[in-house]
Formats: C-alpha cells, structure tokens, sequence
C-alpha cells in the first residue's frame, strides 16, 4: 500500500437530484486517502464564481482547490494561488482553443485539468501548447489510443487513471510513458472511488511506480511531496 495516496479529482458541495455525502473527508480516511484536489460541485452544475467562492472558504490542508475557469474576452485572468484550475468548455460554452482563453492560460502560468468528453484529442493538443502541465479527466478505456496519441505527442501531457479499468490499460501506459505522467484520481463523490482505490492496491508495477502515481506523479510538484 502507497505510504502516501493523493485524489487528483474530487469534487465537495451537493450535487442535483443525488444523495451525496458534503463532506468528502470521511471516505477519504475510509480509503486510505490524504489529501485531494476539490473541485465545487456549484462551479461544474451552476454558477462557477459561486463555486469558487465556496472553494476559498476551505480551511483544511487535505483538501487543496481546484477552481473552475471561464475564460472572459472583457475581463483579466484572476490571480490564483491555486495548484490547479480545470476548464469545462462544454458545460460552460465557451471554445477551450479560442484567442481568450489562450490568452488566459499564458497569464495564468498554471497546470489545468480537462475531461477528456469535454474536449477532443485536438483541442487537448493545443491547450497543452499554453499551460506547463494538462491533466486529462475520466479518460475511460475505450479511448486509449487517441490519448496515447496525445501523451506521445505532447509530454506535458498526464493522465488520471481512475476509469482505465481494463485489464493492465494502466500498466500498458505506464511501459510507454512513465509512471511519473501518471496520476490516481476518483472523480468521487459522483463516480466511483473504491473501485480506483482497489485499482491502485492491485497494479502489476514496481513499487516505487504504484508510489509515484499514488502521490500525483510529477504533475503535483511540492503538492505530491
């Protein structure tokens, strides 16, 4: 078992028409999870500002924010002491390749995570031209080529495992990549978080390999330390 398990994507607020626990400490300690970066549930189903602004409330170490950005041709990037933002181009219309928000993200200076269903492979491509760091959400299995792909194309590109749930799809992309790119996350409360947690326990990789994607790869720096 990883001496240090790090959730790349979890969200914390209520979530429509489902019964979801508020606070996402208690199943973390359950799975054996330290520390997670939370995204808003308000800032993906309803207001982002509102969600962001929850997220600065947080006061807790193990919880690091993830606010969401929406990128605004009439406004400036803020400025976050954050060790991430995420783009949802989809739920929030707005084009994740346009003018505004490469202009955003080359002010901004920081990793951005992206779900794979909210973007194609393409626009990932050119996204990763203007961050450091671009973690791709929920790739599932069924899309492995395209995001190997991506990854060999652009290798600042990292890759959350939670939904590769075929068998040895996560050792497949740790042979052709690295363990370092990468990364354990959940996607819980919404998605399932015993399954990746088991997932993780369970990688036919070296040790020190299963460690590294526990703790983030090297897509969290000082966070994953």
């Amino acid at each position: 078992m990883p001496k240090l398990v790090i959730d790349a994507h979890r969200l914390i607020g209520p979530v429509p028409f489902d019964d979801l626990p508020a606070d996402p400490r208690p199943d973390m300690d359950r799975l054996g999870v330290d520390r997670a970066l939370v995204t808003h549930t308000l800032s993906l189903y309803s207001d982002p500002e509102d969600g962001n602004r929850a997220l600065r409330a947080l006061d807790d170490p193990r919880l690091l924010p993830v606010p969401v950005l929406v990128p605004t041709a009439t406004e400036q990037p803020p400025a976050w002491d954050v060790p991430m933002v995420r783009l949802c181009p989809e739920r929030h219309r707005f084009d994740v390749t346009g003018p505004t928000t490469r202009r955003w993200l080359d002010a901004l200076g920081l990793p951005v995570a992206v779900d794979l269903e909210e973007a194609s492979p393409a626009q990932l491509r050119e996204v990763s031209r203007h961050v450091p760091k671009l973690l791709v959400l929920n790739p599932g299995y069924r899309r492995l080529r395209a995001v190997a792909e991506l990854m060999a194309e652009a290798p600042n590109v990292y890759l959350e495992i939670g939904t590769v749930n075929t068998q040895r799809g996560v050792e497949w992309l740790a042979e052709r990549f690295g363990a370092r790119r990468l990364v354990f996350g959940t996607g819980a409360p919404v998605m399932d978080d015993c399954g990746p947690r088991l997932l993780l326990d369970h990688l036919d990789l070296p040790p020190d390999d299963v460690a590294l994607i526990a703790a983030g790869g090297d897509l969290l720096g000082e966070a994953g330390r």
